[in-house]
């Protein structure tokens, strides 16, 4: 939102210099980008008339001009804007003048022809970014008369950066009401009276849908002047906001919109159709807008038709064909309340951002319309004459918002502040914000303005109070609390020691979106997701994510298309389960690693990572548990996973987890031709802890015992292990298989075990009677649950 200085000092003056104002702009929420000074070096610049131009004899593109300041002779000016002509008027800088950019100007030949000064653009006198011609003033601007003074300068450009919920303040009133409110200072409204219709003519508004249009004022003005200028104090007031004029219609309505905050739209009467009807669009239709594009209409776009069909964006801009024209001698005003929710996005969905369509996605005043047409009229008739009509002002108050009161507790004020207000300031402050307070034994009952649509609950008027009354006068106070040692929890492995094992163990976390599409969802789970969003981002990210895999895969895609040839990732994360009615959440920990199993080294040659490096993994994370739980892998299918490469991770009789090889189908779709080994784990299941037992170490020597089976190659190695270890649960502590081996000397379909029997006793140092006992005891074993063989 950009602003003049000496625009607000007409509505509100506080005794601040800018500075002072900018800053107290700020504290209360309204962040102050920039002030920019306009014509405090513009001394010496006064208004000239040009009585001639002439060619120059020795450049094409050049012209030489007789100017006068109405005081002496004219002198001779050498001009290069292409838009100087006799008759004209416009700033003049005489030698020994100072330009805003330090230039000091001197007579000087040109193509040899003196120069006695400059005839100024915009952008050398610091007064916009035109160059491509000089400046034209008005036919009535006075020859002689300093630039300064005949513009009204100087001047400050305030530059607001405007919180979304302060709609109201997206004009210069709406400014103004904050300042008054922070400086104590009084509003002065201008007068904006009532312009009393000379002629009865109307036009037709039919509103279809009153949820949608619950206000609309409009008033016709015939047999304006089309001949006429906007005067020079609006159209330098439009071009400080930011704003270029263009026709006193078009200028009349941006005015009122940067006074005022409510958009206006102007049509060409003689061009309307019939009718006005507010309506939203219907399949098929488009419209032609003010900027020449042509538009195809979404159903759900709020428009404003007559007989013809669409004639304009409610709410964002204007149709083409109704448009107001240099022709135009009749003109209908239009001013209507859209209601955020009808407009909201809809302008961004076209790809445009208006004026107009800025301030009703943030709300506009409902109770302004009929003023800005009011003011609108008053200021066309006095640039351009006409003849006005009854002011329309159709309204359906059953769909305006109503202001309801807000309780603001004197407790919920100090608790939240941390500090104690005066009553009489709280009221003072609300009061100066335009609220209806009413105060009673536990605080005060506030009743917002109609333009203050933000204030909907207590934290709001509290926010209010703190802002105005000022933050930096709130005394710091230093926070006291109980900090209690929170319990250690055993029984639980905090997911922060899962992320440091992880990333001990090279990984590097990720974090996906939890929206993916719902045939990823399929291809990666099996099922169809319940947990449908019913206003997606897009149709990639339409479901709920079933598994932490979709996004882990996409990421590893991404990286390898961008040579990364190593890829090691983990994402601790919620998976989404169940249907609407009763959603589940679960925390899991998944892992996914590509390429080779080490990095590139000269003392190792590469090896591409495999199931069982992905698994070693896994076993380091696993046995933070503790070595009371009994962890089995066991063969199993899995909708994402390759066949005869997948296991289940079974927990004490529980599955907690899957491993295995991303299936080669899924990798192709994903654009990955490298092998993917992944994990995931349920986190509550999978890192429950088993509580800490204590035992004395024993002071005898242990014995090892080697033995060497033969088995089926079905045969997992872990039921080995498990066999042999129950063989003597007193006397075998540990078993480690430190061999695998099948080729010559083995028969087809078999393989060769060797196990390590690690044996102890605690109270008792053994003897070679007692290993002998526990290795035939585990030979024994193996035997009748494998049909083993010994092997010489």
């Amino acid at each position: 939102m950009k602003f003049a200085e000496n625009w607000l000092r007409e509505w509100v003056d506080p005794k601040l210099d800018a500075a002072e104002l900018g800053h107290q702009l700020t504290m209360a929420g309204h962040e102050v980008n920039s002030v920019e000074s306009e014509g405090k070096k513009l001394i010496g610049v006064v208004i000239a008339e040009v009585i001639a131009v002439n060619p120059h004899p020795n450049a094409d593109r050049l012209t030489v001009c007789q100017v006068t300041t109405g005081e002496g002779e004219p002198v001779e000016v050498v001009c290069g804007a292409p838009n100087v002509v006799a008759g004209m008027k416009s700033p003049l800088a005489a030698p020994g003048v100072r330009l805003p950019d330090g230039t000091k100007l001197s007579r000087s030949k040109i193509r040899g022809v003196e120069s006695n000064g400059m005839l100024c653009s915009a952008i050398e006198l610091g007064l916009g970014d035109e160059a491509d011609g000089i400046i034209a003033l008005p036919d009535d601007a006075p020859i002689g008369l300093d630039l300064s003074e005949y513009l009204e300068l100087p001047d400050n450009i305030f530059d607001l950066d405007l919180t979304p919920n302060r709609g109201d303040c997206f004009c210069v009133l709406g400014i103004a009401r904050d300042v008054a409110a922070i400086t104590g200072a009084t509003v002065t409204m201008p007068e904006l009276p009532q312009v009393s219709a000379t002629i009865e003519d109307s036009h037709p508004v039919e509103v279809e849908d009153p949820s949608a249009c619950p206000r609309f004022a409009g008033r016709i003005i015939r047999n304006i002047d089309p001949d006429a200028r906007s005067p020079i104090w609006m159209t330098e007031r439009l071009r400080r906001s930011g704003l270029r004029a263009i026709h006193p219609v078009v200028d009349v309505t941006n005015y009122v919109m940067l006074e005022l905050g409510q958009p206006l739209h102007a049509y060409d009467l003689a061009l309307l159709k019939g009718a006005i009807r507010p309506r939203l669009a219907r399949k098929g239709e488009t419209v032609m807008l003010l900027d020449e594009r042509e538009v195809d209409l979404a159903e759900d776009t709020l428009l404003i038709t007559d007989d013809s069909g669409p004639i304009g964006l409610a709410g964002i801009m204007g149709g083409l064909s109704t448009a107001v024209s240099e022709a135009t001698k009749d003109v209908f005003f239009e001013a209507a309340f859209w209601p955020p929710s009808v407009v909201a996005g809809r302008a961004r969905s076209y790809g445009l951002h208006t004026d107009a369509s800025l301030r009703f996605e943030r709300g506009v005043d409902p109770a302004g319309q009929a003023r800005a047409v009011e003011r609108a009229t008053e200021l066309l008739i006095g640039i351009s004459g006409g003849d006005a009509g009854p002011l329309m002002d159709l309204i359906d108050d059953e769909h305006l918002p109503a202001a309801r009161p807000i309780s603001l507790r004197k407790s919920r004020l100090k608790k939240v502040l941390g500090a104690e207000i005066k009553d009489d300031r709280v009221v003072e402050i609300l009061t100066d914000l335009g609220l209806d307070v009413q105060q009673n034994a536990d605080g005060w009952a506030a009743v917002p303005p109609s333009f203050r649509f933000d204030l909907l609950i207590e934290d709001d008027l509290i926010e209010e109070v703190a802002r105005i009354y000022g933050y930096d006068l709130i005394p710091e106070t230093t926070a006291t609390a109980e900090l209690p040692l929170g319990p250690v929890i055993e029984t639980e492995i905090d997911l922060e020691q899962v992320m440091a094992t992880l990333i001990a163990r090279d990984y590097q976390e990720i974090i996906t979106y939890s929206f993916i599409g719902a045939e990823t969802n399929n291809r990666f789970t099996g099922k169809d997701s319940e947990l449908v969003l019913s206003n997606p981002i897009s149709s990639e990210m339409s479901v709920m994510r079933g598994s932490l895999w979709p996004g882990m895969v996409a990421v590893a895609a991404a990286n390898v298309a961008r040579q990364q040839e190593r890829v090691r990732f983990f994402e601790i994360g919620k998976s989404f389960h169940g249907s609407l009615g009763k959603p589940v959440e679960v925390v899991r920990v998944a892992g996914l690693a590509v390429g080779s199993a080490v990095p590139e080294q000269w003392g190792r040659r590469a090896q591409g990572v495999d199931f069982f490096d992905i698994k070693s993994d896994l076993e380091a994370l696993l046995a933070m548990v503790g070595t009371e739980t009994r962890i089995d892998y066991e063969a199993a299918s899995h909708p994402a996973l390759q066949s005869g490469q997948v296991a289940n991770i079974v927990r004490d009789g529980q599955t907690i987890g899957v491993l295995g090889k991303l299936h080669p189908a899924i990798a192709q779709t994903m654009d990955l031709n490298k092998d993917v080994f992944l994990f995931e784990l349920d986190a509550a299941l999978a890192f429950a802890s088993n509580v800490p037992k204590s035992f004395a170490v024993s002071k005898f020597p242990a014995i090892r015992r080697d033995i060497a089976v033969v088995v089926d190659d079905k045969v997992a190695a872990a039921d080995l292990v498990r066999v042999a270890a129950s063989s003597a649960p007193d006397l075998i502590q540990s078993v480690t298989i430190f061999d695998v081996y099948q080729g010559p000397g083995i028969e087809v379909g078999r393989k060769s075990v060797a196990l390590g029997l690690i044996l102890q006793e605690t109270s008792r140092t053994l003897t070679d009677e007692d290993a002998d006992a526990a290795m035939d005891a585990a030979v024994r074993n193996l035997e009748r649950e494998f049909a083993a063989e010994l092997r010489d």
